[in-house]
Formats: C-alpha cells, structure tokens, sequence
C-alpha cells in the first residue's frame, strides 16, 4: 500500500462516527497532516452540521460539515472509525459490505483481541462481525514494528493497553519468570468518553481519585498477547481528578530477580543500584532509542503535564535498593487514541512514523 507522502496527491481520510473527544482531536491532527485530505466526518446526531458544532474548537478550521454516512467509498484511500465497542465493528463490516477495500483503522476494542472468545469475555458483548478478524492486525508501531503493505484493518491499541505496553516490553524481554511487575496508573476522564456517567460526573470526581477494574480490566488482557506467557504482571487502574492524561508506575524487585537467576544458573548475584540502573537503561534504549516518539528519562521519573497536548509517550525509571520503578505518561486521547491512529496510518502507507505528528512549537523540537 506504499505511496508517497506527497501534499499535491494527499491521501484522502474519512471519519466514522467523529464527534467524540477522541474524533475531535484526531480531525485536527489529518487537517494538519501534509500528506492527508480529510473529505468525510459522519455522525447521526450532528449530521448536516459544521464540524465546529460538535468541536468548537475546530472552529474556523475546516468548512467541512458532518454527514450521516459516507455516499461513495471509491473516493476514500484511509477511513478511521472511532465508534464504541460493538458500533465500531457494525461500522467496519458496513464499510466492507459496500465495497470498500482500502486501509481501515479502527479505534475501538472490536479487533484488538485474536478471537471471538477473548473478546466476549473481555468487552462482555457479543461481537457483531467475527468474520473480519482473522484479517485484523493490533498495531502498537514502538513495539509491533511496520505494518505489511497489504495491510487493510489496524486496530489500535486502547489508551492504558498504550502506556502499560510501552512501559513492560523491556521489562518483558529481560527479566526472568519470577519477577512479577506491579502496576498502578491513573487516567483522566476523558478516557471514559464524552458522554458522562457517575465515574466521570465532576463533583464526583474532583479532588478524588478511584480504582476501577482491580486487577480485571481489559487492556491488561489486550497487550498479554504482545508478551511472553512466563511474564507476569499485575495492574490496578485508577480514575484521576484531570480531564486527559494517563500517568503510572510499574514497580518490581531486580535484587530478587538477580538473587534468583543466580540460583538457576550458579552464577554470581549482581551488583549494586548503579550497575543495574545501566542494564535497565540499556532495556529502554535498546527498545526505543530510536523512536521518535518515545522520550526517554533515564534516573527519573516523568510527569503528566509535559506530555499532555502532544503525541508522545514518557518513560522514566529509578533503581533504589535493588528495587525499579519505571514512570510513564501519555495523553490518553493522542498517544493513547488518534495521534497514534495517524501513526499507523503513516506506517501502512510506507510514510516516517512521525509523518503530520512532531508539534511545530519550537519548545517542543
């Protein structure tokens, strides 16, 4: 599917079910993208309307308006769907139905999960349209790599299932199968969507902060495919007092770790926090040195704000006492949903990574 990132030939990008938090942001990234005509946005609330009705943030930006369904496919090179669970497939097989074929990304949890099975137990609904995932591919691009060039459905991976992902992967392909990982992150509540609930009505979430899902919730199910079966992890998520970002720490004893592999294989046990400290900055450097992406803190720990309003995820770790601690953040509704979808977009295509997606605010380059 490679062609070239050409701003007098863009591909043309259509929208499904767009006015939500995630599709807001992610029309405003492919109206800024060189390589991307955005032609369609489709919602049946607000069909008819300037865009700006549902986003007045797009105010002035585009004199697009919504409209309840896309009339001609054949005019469509990308099409994101950022429905719900269950709607999302409904959209994608009534693209498929009428003829489309091109690239699909699809940003709910109907095809991130390899079987009927998973998904059922997972999402808790029947999937609509389990005759289109054998062709899905779960693309995270930092860990899953490029995309094939007949690449035709992506789903993108959740929010949490993001930030945990990229926080574990090195610890996965490391450590040894008696080291458990302990997680704990916090998200905002628009990772809950726009329309409110008791978890996200403000007075109830205001200066508080809840855990959710202990233990169950579906994201950890999400990225167990990507690793090992001898890892292990556990994962507590919480709702944050904020309106975006997800901020955590993953937490797991190296000491023992070393003490354990020393046993097994009759070496010696390791060293003290500094030496560690480099094997783990060795982990994250191998793995993402050269992701434009991912910003890595080495001997600390990174906060929420900075990477609020960007595309990026933030890692950091600290060694004390034998004992890591990796910190991330991400923007749930960028890194965590549409900027990443435009990542694989540009991945399928044969474009940079970054393609449309490295702010242009000289405070970030």
């Amino acid at each position: 599917m490679n062609r070239r990132l050409d701003s007098r030939n863009p591909a043309r990008a259509a929208v499904l079910h767009g006015a939500g938090y995630v599709g807001r942001d992610l029309i405003g990234l492919l109206l800024r993208h060189d390589g991307v005509h955005l032609t369609h946005v489709t919602s049946a609330t607000f069909a008819g309307q300037p865009l700006h009705v549902a986003h007045p943030v797009l105010r002035g930006a585009s004199e697009l308006v919504f409209s309840a369904s896309i009339p001609d496919f054949s005019d469509i090179d990308v099409l994101f769907v950022t429905a719900g669970h269950g709607q999302s497939a409904a959209a994608v097989g009534g693209a498929r139905d009428a003829g489309y074929e091109g690239l699909i990304v699809d940003l709910s949890a109907d095809f991130r999960y390899p079987d009927v099975a998973s998904y059922e137990k997972w999402i808790g609904a029947a999937h609509t349209r389990p005759d289109l995932l054998p062709g899905a591919l779960y693309s995270l691009p930092e860990i899953t790599g490029d995309l094939p060039s007949d690449a035709r459905l992506v789903a993108n991976p959740g929010c949490f299932a993001t930030a945990l992902a990229l926080a574990l992967w090195p610890l996965s392909r490391a450590l040894p199968p008696d080291a458990p990982v302990h997680v704990t992150a916090l998200t905002g509540a628009s990772g809950s969507g726009a329309r409110p609930s008791s978890g996200t009505h403000f007075p109830d979430r205001d200066g508080n902060v809840r855990a959710y899902k202990v233990l169950a919730h579906q994201h950890a199910a999400e990225i167990a495919q990507l690793f090992p079966e001898t890892f292990r992890f556990s994962f507590v998520p919480a709702s944050g007092p904020w309106t975006r970002g997800i901020w955590g720490t993953a937490q797991v004893d190296l000491g023992g770790a070393e003490r354990g592999e020393a046993e097994r294989t009759g070496g010696d046990v390791g060293c003290g926090d500094g030496a560690l400290a480099q094997k783990v900055a060795a982990w994250f450097e191998s793995a993402y040195g050269s992701s434009p992406l991912v910003r890595l803190y080495a001997g600390e720990l990174p906060a929420m704000l900075p990477v609020v309003g960007t595309p990026f995820a933030d890692i950091g770790w600290v060694v004390r006492g034998g004992t890591l601690v990796v910190g991330f953040a991400i923007d749930n509704l960028l890194k965590g949903a549409a900027s990443q979808a435009v990542q694989n977009m540009n991945l399928a295509f044969g474009w940079p990574a970054a393609a449309g997606l490295l702010p242009r605010n000289p405070s970030f380059e």
